[in-house]
């Protein structure tokens, strides 16, 4: 009975890989010292998977930036634009994910979006007609090595090729991407005979894209894609997760496969379907430690669900988690400050891997002494669960009537009071709400959290960076300003920390994308808000100007979603007891003067199950949640919310359904294809979306910004337009900013001028 690590997280407990990165991007340390940097990672994480169990440890979960990128590299996928003129090497995928590397030109960077239904982004592969795929980057194959001469048995773990052309985007002349199908697979053929050549047995390939509801064609891709598989020298484990694929049974029971991964967290049902199914030489991996989540398993349970098929299937059985622990924190034995309640609770990735062994342990000695005290302990451990409830944040919810989630009057009538009120120009100008996090004012929050300065000093040094960043707003020209987020440390984690409820570990952080970390909130109890969270520094900023300053929020949507969310009541339920904690807070910011107020969603389509006929559902909270966060203000206060990297087309009537006055969006890396969705569906309300992409070190010049905004003119009425970038700017330099930012409202005085006057304009605002 095998143990099965499907991936591992490659960041480093401390955040090695980031730091070593962003060093690269600096010029500070050399490529062989970033390389050094990934091999010492890697040989720690499989020393500590071989420690817990492990047979084959993972090989090609690694990556320098998106696994998904390091694929199309492989594949010799790369746009044009980023291939400079020798091979592809590691600066060229650089040049993919951030437009530009220490020895690239400028480049505008893919397209970058979430991956299925969570958190973490990849790189859009961009694919064209005429496609062809060979090897043309060896990271796979040396890491194979490199795993070997350490002296693991590597099973290398690739994206399939049905979800990869799945997740890729067609560019120039339209055509069907499963036409290239052939081409692909006969390029995965060329891959897995180099790892056969290698001495590998097993490679896994993952195919979440069989959680989604697939049409006739792409589920004969599939069938397609494996038969020309089947011929290869090593044994395939085809792996899926993120949801169940019980509804494609018949499809994937047939498929020439040596093995299958099921994930049996998120659809614990579909195991008797497929063990019922499986062929006498097939191997079965359950993945029963949830790969996306922090609590600890209930492994005597899960011990308990499994028996059965254990019995039957004996060797045959692997043990897994459902998924790469790639969404996980790297280390719970870093983590010195936690409450010894909560850390009872916990399991980072390295624990993970040891829950697997203690279940392999309780299903091949249930009656043994350390059997028992396994059981004794989850009992004892749910048992204290219980008894944490908030009678007080229960019995409010339950209170709950429809009037709770509704605005006092339609957009229509608030639209007229506001306009009359902020007197706005044509196309205002605002930003997303962060700007710079400059190493000083890190260095500051470091020193308070230290206790090397005091709250007064602390208080004093960001109200001074406050005003600073003001004054540069009110410099630039901007309409509507932010106060800059000086004080916030991640848009989710600073709410979390002044919640109830929530609790925080001091270095569970997990990859979103490249460098970028975030370190979830960990939702263990029900939520509630003990005091005003962001009044006081809100009224600071607005009292240093006459223009409106927005009040900045995290929506309760997004808290959840990237939070590590408690399991034992529902998510829809948590989502209602944040929704309530930031009405408080906006109907404290309203009392205090702030009039326009934003609560970003960024992470509001995230949430969509990969199956379209479980979508509603979801939908009809999240739209709640939102709108009980907003609802308890007057028609005079102006709510705005954000959402970023999503497709709109499948979910416009939900965003609609949310009510915000105003809508800010990521569109500048799709070049304003999102709004397709916006025009066709005529959207009511008012509309920002982005022209500056915040997430390139480029300076986009005034010419490409007055083009993007004409396009959003083309699909939306110019007088529900607002100019913005695509995000926050925390992550970026003053240096990159300032220019952009100035580009961004000259190109919109430019418009300005040109529009005032014309028919067309006429017609549009009226």
């Amino acid at each position: 009975m095998q143990l099965n690590s499907l991936g591992f997280p490659r960041i480093g407990r401390r955040r090695e890989l980031k730091f070593a990165l962003e060093k690269y991007w600096r010029g500070e340390i050399t490529q062989a010292e970033l390389r050094e940097v990934a091999s010492e990672l890697r040989r720690t994480h499989w020393q500590w998977q071989t420690a817990a169990g492990i047979e084959q440890v993972p090989v090609g979960d690694f990556a320098f930036y998106d696994q998904v990128l390091t694929l199309s590299a492989t594949l010799n996928a790369i746009p044009d634009r980023h291939r400079g003129e020798g091979a592809i090497d590691l600066d060229t995928l650089f040049r993919v994910a951030r437009g530009r590397a220490p020895t690239g030109q400028d480049a505008p960077a893919s397209e970058m979006t979430k991956y299925f239904n969570t958190n973490y982004h990849y790189l859009v592969p961009e694919l064209t007609q005429n496609q062809d795929f060979s090897i043309a980057y060896e990271q796979f194959f040396d890491e194979v090595s490199e795993a070997q001469a350490l002296g693991y048995k590597a099973k290398p773990v690739l994206l399939g090729p049905v979800s990869y052309l799945y997740l890729a985007k067609t560019v120039g002349q339209e055509f069907d991407k499963l036409s290239l199908l052939p081409k692909l697979f006969t390029a995965y053929a060329d891959i897995l005979a180099r790892f056969a050549a290698q001495g590998v047995e097993w490679v896994q390939l993952d195919e979440p894209v069989l959680a989604l509801e697939l049409d006739t064609d792409w589920q004969a891709a599939m069938t397609e894609t494996y038969q020309a598989l089947s011929t290869a020298n090593v044994k395939v484990l085809l792996a899926s997760y993120y949801g169940g694929i019980a509804h494609h049974q018949a499809l994937v029971s047939a498929l020439p496969v040596a093995g299958l991964h099921l994930d049996l967290v998120t659809a614990p049902e579909q195991l008797a379907v497929f063990a019922n199914a499986l062929r006498s030489e097939q191997v079965l991996s359950a993945g029963v430690v949830n790969g996306r989540n922090v609590w600890a398993a209930d492994i005597d349970l899960i011990a308990e669900r499994i028996g059965a098929v254990a019995r039957d299937l004996g060797d045959r059985l692997w043990i897994g988690t459902s998924c790469s622990l790639l969404h996980s924190p790297v280390d719970l034995d870093v983590e010195v400050k936690l409450l010894p309640v909560l850390r009872k609770q916990l399991a980072f990735a390295k624990q993970k891997l040891l829950e697997l062994s203690k279940i392999r342990q309780l299903l091949l000695a249930p009656n043994s002494d350390e059997a028992q005290k396994i059981s004794a302990f989850c009992i004892a451990r749910r048992q204290a669960k219980a008894q944490a409830a908030d009678k007080q944040v229960i019995e409010r919810v339950a209170a709950l009537t429809t009037a709770d989630y509704e605005r006092v009057s339609d957009f229509s009538v608030r639209q007229r009071g506001q306009q009359q009120k902020y007197r706005l120009p044509l196309l205002p100008t605002t930003t997303i709400g962060s700007f710079p996090q400059t190493p000083a004012i890190r260095g500051l929050r470091s020193r308070w959290r230290k206790g090397e300065i005091s709250d007064a000093q602390y208080t004093e040094q960001l109200q001074q960076v406050t005003r600073d960043t003001i004054e540069r707003q009110l410099k630039l020209g901007i309409d509507v300003l932010v106060h800059g987020e000086a004080e916030r440390n991640d848009m989710v984690e600073y709410f979390g920390e002044q919640l109830a409820g929530v609790g925080f570990s001091k270095n569970g952080w997990v990859q979103s994308y490249g460098s970028r970390c975030v370190k979830p909130p960990l939702i263990y109890g029900d939520v509630s808000r003990p005091k005003a969270m962001t009044v006081e520094w809100a009224e600071f900023a607005q009292s240093l100007t006459d223009k409106p300053v927005k009040g900045m929020l995290t929506g309760p949507v997004t808290i959840l979603h990237w939070s590590f969310a408690r399991e034992d009541i529902s998510r829809d339920a948590i989502a209602t007891q944040l929704a309530l904690a930031i009405r408080d807070e906006v109907v404290d910011l309203q009392n205090a003067g702030i009039g326009i107020i934003q609560i970003d969603e960024p992470a509001f389509r995230e949430g969509l199950p990969l199956k379209q006929s479980e979508w509603q559902t979801y939908l009809d909270w999240a739209v709640n949640a939102f709108k009980l966060s907003a609802a308890g203000v007057t028609d005079e206060t102006q709510i705005h919310t954000h959402m970023c990297y999503s497709e709109f087309n499948d979910t416009i009537a939900a965003i609609a359904a949310m009510d915000a006055d105003v809508i800010t969006i990521e569109t500048s890396r799709s070049r304003m294809e999102l709004l397709n969705a916006f025009e066709d569906f005529e959207y009511p309300n008012e509309i920002g979306p982005g022209v500056y992409d915040i997430h390139s070190p480029n300076t986009p010049s005034v010419e490409a910004m007055v083009h993007l905004i004409e396009k959003a003119a083309q699909k939306v009425p110019v007088r529900q337009l607002w100019v913005n970038p695509d995000c926050g700017l925390k992550t970026r330099t003053w240096d990159e900013v300032e220019p952009a930012l100035k580009n961004m409202v000259d190109a919109t005085r430019e418009l300005r001028r040109r529009c005032i006057g014309t028919r067309e304009m006429n017609r549009n605002i009226g």
